[in-house]
């Protein structure tokens, strides 16, 4: 087993529901909202992803957070649900959030 990278050992996930013609607005909204929190946490590796395919005439979504050493992963989630509030008139269902650490690099 390789040793960890200090770079992201924490990373949040974080899935949900969108209708697909929301999708230009959901990609708008959580992108300023990622540049926002990039802004506020230096070093964080923010992405935002979606499936390819929709179901139902709806995209599962997820956007992933990448924790910088030394970041406190409870304190990011709080931000980040606080900053998701505005995406909340596209959602379908609720926001899932999964926090995972590394094993190895």
């Amino acid at each position: 087993m390789q040793a960890v990278s200090p770079m992201g050992q924490h990373a949040l996930f974080i899935y949900y529901r969108v209708r697909d013609v929301h999708a230009d607005k959901l990609v708008a909204a959580a992108t300023a909202m990622q540049i926002a929190l990039q802004a506020a946490h230096p070093g964080l590796d923010a992405r935002l992803l979606r499936r390819p395919v929709a179901q139902e005439g709806l995209h599962t979504w997820m956007e992933t957070y990448g924790l910088p050493p030394d970041s406190d992963p409870a304190a990011l989630a709080a931000d980040v649900e606080r900053a998701a509030r505005g995406l909340a008139p596209w959602l379908v269902g609720a926001r899932h959030v999964e926090h995972f650490v590394a094993c190895a690099s």
